[in-house]
């Protein structure tokens, strides 16, 4: 099967959607592992839990993972989901995420859908959220979803260095036969 062109040079990062492997790809185990799709960061982030709950702070503008997003241009928005809905797969080829699951418990799959990228066609999976407090760094041209697994809801807390622009949001289904990410329980 052959790859398809999702974008050109002249309209941001080149997109083709890659022939992988059936599976879920390299899944992350640490924040410092060599298997990360070039691009991506993860690093844990801090909560403070007391008697009433916890607080958690989700990112300063300017410093961190999102150091370089400008301090103008940046959105905060946040999706809740109830256990088991699988929302994959979308891509940007200007807009960089920074993803921080808030609650709940996240199956996050990422995909390198670019072709000149040295991890192109390239899955990485990451168990994410109240149990593993990590933070996701996500550049164009990276395909990203994510299942909520477990038996709460689970809240993703997202910033982008950009305002959202329809024109620069794809899709691609969650079970594209070439991606061929399996969404099923891995450790039965």
């Amino acid at each position: 099967m052959a790859a398809a062109a999702l974008g050109s040079l002249e309209t941001g990062v080149e997109l083709k959607i890659p022939v992988c492997e059936p599976g879920i790809g390299k899944m992350i185990l640490s924040p410092t592992s060599k298997d990360l799709i070039e691009g991506i960061k993860v690093q844990p982030f801090a909560l403070w839990p007391d008697d009433r709950g916890y607080f958690l702070e989700i990112a300063r503008t300017g410093q961190g993972l999102v150091e370089s997003f400008p301090h103008e241009c940046s959105q905060v928005s946040a999706a809740l989901n109830y256990p088991g809905t699988i929302k994959a797969f979308h891509y940007h080829k200007f807009q960089t995420d920074f993803w921080v699951p808030g609650a709940g418990l996240l199956q996050v799959a990422l995909v390198d859908l670019r072709p000149h990228s040295r991890t192109y066609g390239l899955k990485n999976t990451l168990y994410t959220g109240a149990l593993k407090p990590w933070q996701i760094f996500i550049p164009p041209g990276v395909g990203h979803g994510y299942k909520v697994i477990g038996q709460q809801v689970g809240m993703l807390i997202y910033v982008t260095n950009r305002l959202y622009d329809p024109q620069d949001e794809g899709r691609i289904p969650h079970n594209q036969s070439s991606i061929a990410y399996d969404w099923e329980l891995q450790h039965k």
